[in-house]
Formats: C-alpha cells, sequence, structure tokens
C-alpha cells in the first residue's frame, strides 16, 4: 500500500521539487542583484543555462529548416526579454508580487484570450480584482514601485509569447528548441549585461559559481525533473502545480531574503492563483466533456 502510494506522488513530489528550484533561484538571483545588477545575473544565467541544455540536448546534431526559423528567434527573444524584465521587477517589488504579476499578464492572458468560456469571464474578473489589490492605483502612499510593475507586465507579456512561440518552435523543431531558444537570447542579454558592468566584477571568481547555481535551479535541473515526471502525470496536475508559482515565490523570499506581505498582497496572489486553477479545472471539464461525445 506504501509503495503504490509512493508510485502514484513522486511525479508531484518531484514537480513540487522543480517549483521550489525556480522560484528559490528567483530570491537567490536577486541576492547578487547588488554586485552584478539584473542585467547581469541575467547574462549569467542564460548563459549558463545555453551550455548546460546545448549539452543535454546537442541541437547542432538536427538541421534547423526555414520554417523553424522565425519560432526559434522570437522564442528567443522573448526569452531575453522575459528574464530581463523580470529580474528587473523583483529588483523593486517583492518576488512573490512579481510572479503574480507575471502570471497574470502571461499564461492567465493566454488562457483566457483563447477561450470562449462564459465560466471564464468569472476567472478574468478574479484576476482583475488581484490585480487591483497588488497595484497601488487605489493606495497612493503604497510602497510598491510602479517602475517595478511595469518590468512585471512586460515580463508577462513576454511569457504569453514565450508560450506561443515555444509551442510553435517546439512543433516544428522538437525539445531541443529550448537549448536554441537560449542560446539565442544569450547572445543579445549576455553582451548587454557585460556592458553594463564592470568586466572584473562580471568575471569574478567568487561571483561565478553563485551565478552558475542560478543557471542550475532556475533552468537545468528544474527542466531535467520536469522531463522525468511529465510522462507520469496529466497536463493538468501539471498546470495546477505550476500555478502554485507565486505562493512559493513569497514564501522563498520570506526565508531567504525576509520580504514580507501585507494579508492584502497575500489575498491578492491567492486570487490570481484561484483563478488560474479554475481556468485549469474548467478547461479540463470541457475537454472531457467533447471526448464523451
Amino acid at each position: 500500500m506504501i509503495r503504490k502510494t509512493f508510485i502514484n506522488l513522486w511525479p508531484i513530489f518531484t514537480l513540487l521539487l522543480s517549483v521550489s528550484l525556480v522560484q528559490g533561484s528567483a530570491s537567490l538571483a536577486k541576492s547578487l542583484f547588488p554586485i552584478l545588477g539584473p542585467d547581469g545575473v541575467a547574462a549569467w544565467r542564460l548563459t549558463f543555462s545555453a551550455v548546460l541544455l546545448c549539452l543535454i540536448f546537442k541541437p547542432w546534431k538536427k538541421k534547423i529548416t526555414k520554417a523553424a526559423c522565425l519560432p526559434l528567434i522570437m522564442y528567443g527573444i522573448a526569452i531575453g526579454i522575459m528574464n530581463m524584465s523580470f529580474y528587473h521587477a523583483i529588483q523593486r517589488i517583492p518576488v512573490g508580487i512579481g510572479i503574480a504579476i507575471e502570471l497574470a499578464t502571461g499564461p492567465i492572458a493566454v488562457a483566457l484570450f483563447s477561450s470562449r468560456r462564459i465560466s471564464d469571464f468569472c476567472w478574468l474578473a478574479l484576476v482583475v480584482l488581484g490585480l487591483y489589490m497588488l497595484l497601488p492605483i487605489h493606495q497612493p502612499h503604497a510602497a510598491i514601485d510602479p517602475i517595478g510593475i511595469i518590468f512585471a507586465t512586460v515580463s508577462g507579456l513576454c511569457w504569453a509569447m514565450y508560450i506561443i512561440f515555444g509551442k510553435k518552435a517546439g512543433t516544428i523543431y522538437g525539445p531541443g528548441s529550448s537549448a536554441i531558444g537560449i542560446f539565442i537570447a544569450s547572445l543579445f542579454v549576455f553582451p548587454y549585461g557585460l556592458f553594463t558592468n564592470d568586466i572584473h566584477t562580471m568575471f569574478s571568481p567568487s561571483i561565478l559559481p553563485m551565478a552558475l547555481l542560478v543557471a542550475i535551479f532556475a533552468s537545468a535541473l528544474p527542466y531535467g525533473l520536469e522531463m522525468i515526471a511529465l510522462p507520469h502525470i496529466s497536463a493538468k496536475t501539471f498546470s495546477m502545480l505550476m500555478s502554485l508559482s507565486p505562493v512559493v515565490g513569497s514564501l522563498s523570499a520570506f526565508i531567504f531574503l525576509h520580504e514580507s506581505l501585507t494579508i492584502t498582497q497575500w489575498l491578492a496572489i491567492l486570487a490570481i492563483v484561484c483563478s488560474s486553477l479554475g481556468i485549469i479545472i474548467s478547461s479540463q471539464r470541457v475537454k472531457s466533456q467533447i471526448d464523451e461525445l
């Protein structure tokens, strides 16, 4: 009985570990901002991730077709801008709030725009309510930096592009798309990160191991864990676990960075998470009804 329970639950634990690593890496990355700045950290994260993923997928063994070029380039641009924008956002606002705004303006927006179900308008209203509670528009003296909110929104829009072009690139080229996309992102992010930093600081032996850890925790290890768990778990469960990112990110930032949120901010994050879960569950119900027909 215990063995059967473990067999059923280990993919869920694996994905929870993946989410924890990704969100924990955001806190680790933020701790490097006083030294490298957001652009320097993004530069090393993408560069190290590109090297690691290229070693895993060996994309040079597969020819890039003409049809795959544009989706791969757009995918890479989305990854680069998304990473830089997100790091600039969490430099100014708490990690959990940045992730929540990203989730609302990225994956949730894609799901809502591609849906025509009446019930989704309820989830949209919940998203709007959550964003209203997070944004300082009703709090003239709120401590949340509006520039940080703008960066988080840009990051979310790029996340939406990442989903759209990543799907196209993956369909045409295959799993190696992630390695090529991150490599393309590193081609313009790394020079910019180098430009905004002192070269001695950028290549400091005391900084490189931390930057490598950010890349491993943020990209290489979570991707590997997801590849192990995905064949043994439903898309619904996977999406629901990914929706917990703002909560995990907030807890991680509280533990490692001592970032605390107000009750209103926690309620706003939970509203956005609930809307994401609602969209996933309702879409799965519709899919099941279609399959039964």
